[in-house]
């Protein structure tokens, strides 16, 4: 789902999911076209280094980085990379390293934000704008230093900006209520479907496997986990297994995840702006972060013609995923309209152009989970991106394949016994 500024939840100390026509930049799906046969003698004779269930950012990462490192690697997912009902689908994420001083995130924003730039020069249409990045708060703190402090010695570029310089930038804004702001002019907005769909058709490309297949909840009684069984009865057998199922770990591993990962409706608008009124246009408005709200709203510029995005971070009600239409209330309109009014009074009787029920896949604690399952030593379990995770998802690839292939050191703060049952 959507980046929202979860700075306000790091305080641990740390040392620290048939794809759409955006894959044929990348390269087409071999996998589906594959005679029955040959997928048979795959599942038979156990073919595949690595089954990673789950083609989001985390999975499609994931599996792009052990491919890379040599492994087999068989990716699958129920409905296709970055489906509409995913963490993963829809338009955009925000990246930005402004963490608050949480140094492993800030460290992995930083560098998983040169291969996104990677990734959006391999194909024709962009994965990355440079829309710069506004946080605005309502007051000044040590902490807001110190974060800054941090990025500066990573070289990242960074400006803390008074309100009179702000409002003189950007008279859009009516920053009642803001002391002081803090903006990062290489950071902006990452295209979420496009991205993972292309990056898994260049998985696919270099000799990774793709399937649509969904998984029933694995069981296994020795200490390794043998197979996966899908819905219509297939088994599919590996030496190891990923699962970077997002908001479905809960109910693939009730046991062992089970409360730890909850997910929360969170609603998503585009309102369109006056016609001829460049102003909140991506070359004109940065994305943005309001720290001063009680919801902690946020969002983007108009980017590539969907409207000015709003969300608000601030965590919605638990949900079945399975069994919810997505449509968002006129009780959230109202309110996010009354927000615009506050901050963005120009665009606050615009007419609705799009919204979006998305979810948040939260952590009890903010931070990610990833660890190995507890009874099997060939099965890892991946999620927890809590709002946050998306833009982390070069580095999370990186740090999953060294863990699993015996490469990488755990980092304490994401292991299963870091992560409480939400209470």
């Amino acid at each position: 789902m959507t980046d929202a500024g979860r700075e306000q939840n790091f305080t641990l100390p740390v040392s620290r999911r048939h794809l759409l026509g955006g894959m044929a930049t990348a390269g087409a799906l071999t996998v589906s076209a594959a005679p029955a046969a040959a997928r048979r003698a795959r599942k038979s004779t156990g073919a595949w280094d690595f089954i990673v269930v789950g083609a989001g950012v985390f999975g499609a990462w994931t599996a792009w980085n052990l491919q890379r490192k040599g492994q087999k690697v068989l990716l699958l997912d129920a409905w296709g990379p970055a489906h509409s009902r995913s963490s993963s689908g829809g338009e955009t994420r925000l990246i930005r390293t402004e963490y608050a001083g949480n140094a492993l995130y800030t460290g992995w924003a930083w560098d998983s934000l040169a291969e996104w730039h990677q990734l959006s020069k391999r194909h024709e249409s962009p994965i990355f704008h440079e829309t710069g990045a506004l946080y605005i708060y309502p007051e000044d703190s040590a902490k807001i230093d110190a974060s800054i402090a941090i990025q500066r010695g990573l070289g990242i570029p960074i400006e803390k900006l008074g309100v009179t310089a702000m409002a003189t930038r950007w008279p859009q804004i009516r920053f009642d209520g803001i002391a002081v702001g803090v903006m990062q002019p290489t950071m902006g907005a990452l295209m979420a479907r496009r991205s993972v769909q292309n990056l898994v058709g260049e998985f696919v490309k270099a000799g990774g496997e793709y399937r649509q297949f969904a998984v029933d909840a694995p069981r296994s009684d020795n200490a390794a986990l043998e197979s996966i069984t899908g819905t219509g009865g297939e088994t599919l057998t590996a030496g190891r297994f990923v699962f970077a199922c997002g908001p479905w770990l809960p109910k693939l591993f009730p046991d062992v995840v089970g409360g730890r990962i909850v997910p929360t409706r969170q609603d998503v608008f585009f309102f369109a702006p006056e016609a001829g009124d460049l102003r909140f246009e991506a070359a004109n408005f940065p994305a943005w972060v309001d720290v001063s709200s009680p919801d902690l709203h946020y969002g983007f510029p108009d980017i590539e013609s969907r409207g000015f995005k709003v969300a608000l971070d601030k965590h919605g009600p638990s949900f079945d995923l399975d069994g919810f239409d997505r449509r968002i209330t006129d009780a959230a309109l109202r309110d996010v309209r009354a927000y615009l009014a506050r901050r963005f009074p120009d665009l606050a009787k615009r007419p609705l152009a799009e919204s979006r029920v998305c979810q948040y896949e939260n952590s009890d604690n903010g931070h990610l989970l990833i660890d190995r399952h507890p009874g099997w030593s060939n099965a890892w379990i991946v999620g927890g991106g809590s709002g946050h995770g998306f833009k982390h998802g070069p580095a999370l690839g990186r740090y999953v394949s060294d863990l699993v292939l015996g490469t990488g050191k755990a980092e304490p703060a994401f292991v299963l016994t870091a992560h409480k049952v939400h209470g």
